[in-house]
């Protein structure tokens, strides 16, 4: 069996791959809508992929039980040094991880089909592109690679004769011998899991899991992991922020890409419907942005994706109408309740509650289930273009330039609803600090404070104390045309434990005064922790809420701060001599505006 393509390099890594896990068959994407619709019909056939009657091209998933999410525990970043890959991230040295999993690979695709996806990552064109190249012997990856990247023949187009690329290898590590039944979601068990990415060699191995990042090689993996090294080292971005545009009623466009921890309201954001009169809000990507700093010095952002791939329990008309008009149609489901009528349905969707369906497992469920229909992870896949409030200029391939990087965690006290940065270091110092209070979903005590800087533990393929030294270099290429930096915290509560801010399309007057502080109109507090709006800088018009609601919101309570600055120590104290002092004198800078 030979393949070739006029990409010497490709075809070389293509046989290597090929010799190692012996399909039965090989087969090039060339991304087309029959290629697709062939793969979806493949999986009807097979029992994999349900038709929804609801939803037009629209197809329900179940994955097995044992692989549902992103396996952080078995996620890695090899290098030849630990200290490379930074205490944030699990590590194994990288021959051995090779041996390992070149072990599992051997004969690994024997009875199945080796799919060979060229992808790229970014608008066809942009000089922010990459294109990778993904092989694996599951057709839902395919089909879901077709929604979240630009696949096929336009991809191998751009690559060329002598381009690179990111080879990305992936297998569900299940062989089928000959005779032998195979079933709706193969995957192999949790201790052979492996999703393994190697840096210097701008290398991702995957094998064992068939779901989300696990497996679609081109959204954490390599948009994120593999990216954030090409980042630092080609003096550019990889950041997991959604990115929008806001126009105020005089028609000023404001470009904002903000960064959140899981559970805070980022795709919602993302596709804001604004409540603030004369306001319009585009998006142009929900989950990662990629930027570089244009000729004009200024930094400007690509979505590197073309598709949202998003959690369904609790996205509704309430949370994001948006997001619902989206996946009305050509979406793939994953682990929803299936209903009766042949629709899905999931925990936190408006309407009633179904009376009886089949849960994400396959199994009959009733309302009086003592567990839920969806599974709390359950995804849609579904392509961007779609979306009703997708900017005109979502792939112009120069992106768009960034006035605002926001970041923010979830709090029920100590944080403010917003504040804005002193100054570039300030910013960098807040996005390094950020973090949430855990949830009933979180590993951990209820209440405690989980870091998350950047919201890129998980995804940052280096020492996260170089990625932060990454943050300061680029404020200082940037300079006077650095982009204003904010934090904002939706989720702050009263005594009671109710939320004090009704939040969904309300923040777009939090993002109204950010706006009118980067053009010079609206005023601000300076407080030890940065600069608050004044009470009646924000415009709540139309906006029924008590006062001491928002005195609540505002407030900044000296001692409950100077009660963080510990935690923020010995967190800083993780990264060693790899934290830049520069956040080390922010620290101080703290301590000493606190009193």
């Amino acid at each position: 069996m030979v393949f070739a393509t006029q990409n010497e390099k490709l075809n070389q890594w293509m046989n290597e791959v090929l010799q190692m896990v012996r399909p039965s068959d090989i087969y090039l994407c060339d991304g087309s809508k029959d290629e697709y619709n062939r793969m979806i019909q493949l999986l009807v056939q097979s029992g994999a992929a349900i038709p929804l009657s609801t939803h037009p091209n629209s197809y329900l998933f179940r994955s097995d039980p044992s692989d549902v999410a992103r396996v952080e525990g078995r996620t890695y970043v090899s290098y030849p040094s630990r200290e490379e890959a930074g205490p944030t991230n699990n590590w194994i040295d990288p021959d051995a991880l090779k041996k390992t999993m070149s072990d599992l690979y051997d004969g690994c695709m024997e009875g199945r089909t080796m799919y060979v996806i060229p992808f790229c990552m970014g608008p066809l064109g942009s000089p922010l592109a990459k294109v990778g190249v993904e092989i694996t012997d599951s057709p839902y990856v395919v089909c879901n690679m077709h929604i979240m990247t630009r696949v096929g023949t336009a991809a191998l187009e751009m690559l060329g004769a002598d381009g690179e690329f990111v080879p990305c290898l992936h297998s569900i590590g299940v062989p089928l011998k000959e005779g032998e039944e195979d079933v709706p979601w193969p995957c192999a068990p949790i201790e052979k899991k492996y999703i393994s990415h190697f840096p210097d060699e701008r290398l991702i191995w995957s094998y064992g899991s068939g779901y989300g990042g696990n497996a679609l090689l081109g959204k954490k993996c390599l948009a994120l992991r593999i990216a954030s090294v090409m980042a630092r080292d080609e003096g550019w971005m990889a950041e997991h922020m959604l990115i929008l545009r806001l126009t105020n009623p005089e028609g000023r466009q404001f470009h904002v890409a903000a960064a959140f921890p899981s559970a805070c309201g980022k795709t919602n954001l993302a596709m804001l419907t604004p409540t603030v009169e004369g306001w319009k809000c585009e998006c142009i990507g929900d989950d990662i942005a990629w930027m570089k700093i244009g000729d004009d010095g200024r930094l400007y952002a690509i979505n590197p994706e073309s598709g949202f791939f998003g959690v369904a329990p609790g996205t509704s008309h309430e949370s994001n109408p948006m997001a619902m008009e989206t996946l009305k149609k050509n979406t793939i489901f994953t682990n929803c309740l299936l209903t009766d009528e042949g629709d899905v349905w999931w925990e936190g969707m408006d309407g009633d509650t179904p009376a009886h369906g089949i849960d994400w497992r396959g199994l009959d469920w009733t309302p009086d289930c003592d567990h839920p229909g969806a599974h709390p992870n359950a995804r849609f896949t579904s392509p961007a273009a779609q979306c009703p409030i997708i900017s005109p200029d979502w792939e112009k391939p120069v992106g768009v330039p960034i006035d605002v990087f926001i970041f923010g965690g979830r709090r029920s006290t100590v944080a403010p609803l917003v504040r804005e940065a002193f100054d570039w270091d300030h910013g960098v110092f807040l996005g390094t600090t950020a973090g949430s209070e855990t949830t009933a979903a979180n590993i951990g005590a209820v209440g405690k404070l989980r870091w998350d800087p950047f919201a890129m533990v998980p995804f940052c393929g280096y020492n996260m104390g170089d990625y932060f030294q990454h943050w300061l270099n680029m404020g200082d290429r940037l300079g006077e045309n650095a982009p204003r930096i904010f934090y904002i915290n939706w989720f702050r509560k009263d005594g009671d434990g109710n939320f004090l801010w009704p939040g969904y399309g309300e923040n777009s007057r939090v993002l109204k005064w950010m706006c009118e502080r980067v053009d010079g109109k609206a005023e601000g507090r300076e407080t030890p922790i940065g600069i608050l709006p004044k009470e009646e800088d924000l415009d709540l018009s139309g906006l029924e809420m008590p006062a001491e609601n928002l005195k609540e919101l505002l407030w900044v309570d000296a001692d409950e701060w100077r009660a963080e600055v510990p935690g923020i120590e010995e967190f800083f104290n993780t990264f060693g001599d790899r934290l830049p002092q520069r956040l080390r004198d922010q620290l101080e800078q703290l301590r000493q505006r606190l009193g």
